[in-house]
């Protein structure tokens, strides 16, 4: 098979793009997503690719979105940041572009193209930890997308690390995302801000000098130029990632865990801690392996270049991601 197209639909855009069979993006476009309007929001994917169709030969398309879809690949049955509820995406998207579509879930979908062509290429074993306003995640074991039986699985941002903890948007409290994602480590700089303010004058600096106006990029920008409070936020949230990779490694025991999303961009400013929590937390740690810890290659385009490859190697095999483990070719 040729050439596929990818879509990545977020609350606030989607990108689309035409990718090759190496995962290379030939052409991308993007749009506003209409997030209020179900009807919109297909119209607008429908839009971008019949653009690229015009353009392009291609056989089939991938849908990646943040939500539960189910085990059919059709329809996507919860997305927090859109007004999809029980949307047969798939069937509708399919009568407006006449190409076949499969639907997955975005984390999925960029799970795939980190462990085929990005940072966990030689794994057959691969957990992908998204780290952004919240935590997302895709798993990949013995060399197969693990969807869960009802499509549902990679929402480890869920666990309960601290029972009875700080109240999560899902409902529940004490989630893992409230303490190892963007969000945390905004509320760790605006609560030192006001605690100390005379240690954190860097961030009240770049915050516009009021602990709310103290954002993530704010954050990452004061530990880049080594100031101890900003650098304090990072450890913090970084140790408790780690301490959840940990968790992660006692239930999957991967090869390697690849963290991506925003917060990511970090580097090692997010993953040193990372790495040492999850050494500290790792249970037997001084009689078994380690898995890497590894910094994610595909950057924002994992979702739409994941989305695309599962669209060719599913066409006409509807089950493949559950009985089809990545071939050796394809691990480089």
């Amino acid at each position: 098979m040729g050439l596929t197209v990818g879509v990545d639909v977020g609350g606030t855009k989607v990108a689309a793009g035409v990718v090759n069979e190496h995962g290379h993006i030939i052409e991308k476009l993007k749009r506003t997503t209409p997030a209020a309007s179900p009807d919109a929001t297909v119209g607008i994917i429908a839009e971008v690719v019949n653009e690229l169709l015009a353009r392009y030969d291609v056989d089939a398309v991938g849908i990646g979105a943040a939500g539960f879809v189910d085990e059919a690949q059709a329809t996507v049955l919860f997305a927090p940041n859109l007004a999809w509820r029980e949307e047969p995406v798939k069937k509708r998207v399919e009568e407006r572009i006449g190409r076949p579509v499969i639907v997955d879930n975005d984390a999925n979908a960029a799970a795939w193209a980190e462990a085929r062509l990005g940072a966990g290429r030689g794994q057959n074993d691969v957990v992908l930890i998204t780290v952004g306003t919240g935590i997302g995640a895709g798993i990949v074991l013995d060399g197969r997308l693990y969807r869960g039986r009802f499509g549902s699985a990679g929402e480890p941002g869920h666990y309960r690390v601290v029972p009875e903890g700080r109240v999560c948007g899902c409902g529940n409290r004490g989630c893992w995302e409230q303490y190892a994602s963007g969000s945390a480590l905004v509320a760790e700089a605006r609560e030192f801000a006001r605690r100390s303010p005379d240690a954190a004058i860097r961030l009240l600096q770049l915050g516009g000098g009021h602990p709310d106006g103290i954002d993530g990029p704010a954050v990452t920008a004061a530990a880049r130029e080594g100031d101890p409070g900003a650098i304090r936020c990072f450890d913090i949230v970084g140790s408790w990632l780690g301490a959840g990779l940990a968790d992660l490694a006692a239930i999957l025991d991967p090869g390697c865990f690849v963290i991506g999303g925003g917060v990511s961009e970090a580097g090692s400013l997010l993953l040193d801690p990372a790495r040492a929590g999850y050494k500290r937390g790792l249970t037997g740690r001084a009689y078994r392996q380690f898995a890497q810890v590894r910094l994610a290659e595909l950057g924002p385009d994992a979702g739409l270049i994941g989305a695309a490859d599962l669209a060719r190697i599913g066409l006409g095999l509807p089950e493949f991601y559950r009985t089809a483990p990545l071939s050796s070719s394809s691990r480089g």
